[in-house]
């Protein structure tokens, strides 16, 4: 693979990095809207969307771990590349300029999973206890 290919490979997986997080995001926004609307109690509702939720959840976790992974692996790559060639010296002007600034925010995986777990019980907590303050049906 060529530094060109390299770079566009990291940054097409930060793309879609947050694009997960874009997600996950606007369902949790989605799933308090819909709740806040509801005016009447049904716990059977209540639990299939926390079911559902936390399908949702594992699952966005999980596409979020396997790209961080390639973005690793990626800027490993892109760190270790070593130009030959004519193309050389301008490789090596890019990587001056651009090597310092692909540093990844969380460097450590049991912080993003730690952030993701706790909001997700947070968005369960929150859908429940808008439950218990929903008055029961006449």
């Amino acid at each position: 693979m060529k530094y060109d290919q390299l770079i566009q490979l990291y940054f097409e997986r930060s793309t879609a990095l947050q694009w997960y997080w874009t997600i996950y995001v606007l369902v949790i926004g989605g799933l308090l809207a819909y709740s806040s609307f509801r005016q009447t109690r049904d716990l059977i509702t209540t639990a299939l969307v926390t079911v559902l939720f936390s399908f949702f959840a594992y699952k966005n976790l999980d596409a979020i771990h396997d790209v961080t992974r390639e973005r690793f692996a990626t800027l490993e790559l892109i760190k270790d590349f070593n130009p030959t060639g004519p193309e050389a010296a301008d490789v090596k002007r890019v990587r001056e300029l651009l090597d310092p600034t692909l540093v990844l925010a969380t460097p450590e995986w049991e912080g993003v999973r730690n952030f993701h777990v706790v909001s997700d019980l947070l968005t369960i907590s929150t859908l429940w206890a808008m439950e218990r303050r929903r008055k029961k049906a006449a």
